[in-house]
């Protein structure tokens, strides 16, 4: 049960976000229609049960008979549907047009920087995002492993979250860039190379409070070209010994060959998969392995370069991923719901959603990827990701049916999680 400490009273006087029901007794939730996650369509005419932390009951209203002594939250017009997952995000950026990615990474001192995603951890919530995975804190070490306590402590208002830590990245291939080469700049992801070192990195991250592995398997290593970095036998090296650790690994790979070595090397996940084509997408498939296609963050990068959306062209990059993600879908590839936040504003997650379905997704597949898919994804699939008993009440509620118009997901009107109530009509 979340913790009201004295930090959260206090934290609730400075932003517009506090607990205004912990789990107590019984609250019904009474919208116009519940989507469930699962399912094709919503249901009309249905409430939710919440006790405690966890979903008692979902159904018709006239089925069920809600406790006595329960609290009624009316819901008009809403819909009601499963805490929506963001499976690619970095709370310690913030847009790259408010600072470059190497200032950020050299310039931001690391109490700014967790300040930052203090904020970024509510706006997330706010709108509607009950748990992420955060990929890589990008220069600021094991901060996410804090953040990620403070959240779960009641410190302060926050998702879910499963954190990687430092991502792992060859010898070279990172950054930040453009200096002097007889210069050591610190960089924003942990160098490792061959057995020793990577066996030792990748025990050292879980030890330290990693959920998942990230690794980096290619990069624009030496040029500006991107290009694989690690050795199959190396990724698959990452991981046998995270996955004997029971964690699983996600991939950050643009290039055909990248995603290639990754996916035989049994990462669990592609990050961005730019320049995919039938053949590996259906590799993907084959052997289980989820995109996160993070079109927001290509959209983002897109306008910060001047690329006036509505008025110029569609720049060549963004026509390649179009043709990517439709090679994906085609290829019958899982898409988790994953955007990049951190390059664009934390907080405008739903984007990537809109963006998936003018991409060629359903507003319903849109959805599931948010919710039931990526809980699958990320191996929560028995504790949220839909609305069914048993299952954390993770839950929110936006004016209108995002199963016919997906923008609906910009008007939050309820959030819950874990059953404590942190905003409402």
């Amino acid at each position: 049960m979340l913790r009201l400490t004295t930090a959260v009273l206090a934290f609730s006087l400075i932003l517009p976000c506090r607990v205004l029901a912990q789990p107590g007794k019984p609250i019904v939730l009474k919208p116009a229609r519940v989507y469930d996650g699962i399912a094709g369509e919503a249901h009309e005419g249905w409430i939710v049960v919440v006790h405690g932390q966890r979903i008692e009951k979902a159904g018709p209203a006239n089925e069920m008979k809600a406790p006595d002594d329960a609290r009624v939250i009316e819901l008009p017009g809403a819909t009601l549907l499963p805490g929506l997952i963001e499976a690619h995000s970095h709370l310690f950026l913030h847009p790259y047009n408010e600072a470059s990615w190497n200032d950020q990474v050299l310039k931001e001192p690391l109490a700014l920087r967790v300040c930052r995603a203090t904020n970024h951890a509510r706006s997330t919530l706010m709108a509607g995002f009950t748990t992420i995975r955060d990929l890589g804190t990008e220069g600021a070490g094991y901060a996410d492993v804090g953040v990620k306590q403070a959240i779960n402590q009641g410190i302060i208002p926050g998702p879910r979250m499963l954190v990687v830590t430092k991502a792992i990245v060859a010898s070279g291939s990172y950054g930040p860039k453009g200096f002097a080469p007889e210069l050591n700049i610190p960089q924003g992801a942990e160098e490792a190379d061959g057995v020793d070192s990577l066996t030792r990195v990748v025990r050292d991250q879980i030890g330290r409070g990693a959920d998942w592995i990230k690794v980096y398997a290619d990069a624009a290593m030496g040029g500006t070209s991107i290009r694989p970095t690690f050795s199959r036998d190396e990724l698959k090296l990452i991981v046998q010994t995270a996955r004997s650790a029971g964690c699983p690994v996600a991939a950050h790979a643009m290039s055909k060959e990248g995603m290639r070595r990754a996916t035989l090397a049994g990462v669990e996940t592609i990050e961005h998969g730019d320049q995919g084509d039938i053949e590996i997408f259906r590799l993907m498939a084959s052997r289980g392995v989820a995109l996160c296609p993070t079109l927001a963050a290509g959209e983002a990068m897109s306008k910060y370069r001047g690329w006036k959306q509505g008025t110029d062209p569609e720049p060549a990059e963004l026509q390649t991923k179009r043709a990517s993600f439709k090679a994906a879908l085609e290829a019958g590839v899982t898409i988790a719901n994953g955007s990049d936040v951190g390059v664009f504003a934390h907080g405008d997650e739903a984007r990537e959603l809109e963006l998936l379905v003018e991409h060629g997704m359903t507003p319903v597949q849109a959805l599931r990827s948010a919710t039931s898919v990526d809980a699958k994804v990320l191996h929560l699939d028995d504790k949220l990701g839909s609305i069914k008993p048993g299952l954390l009440a993770d839950l929110i509620a936006v004016e209108g049916d995002p199963t016919q118009d997906i923008k609906a997901l910009r008007k939050v009107r309820f959030v819950m999680k874990g059953g404590v109530v942190y905003r409402e009509p």
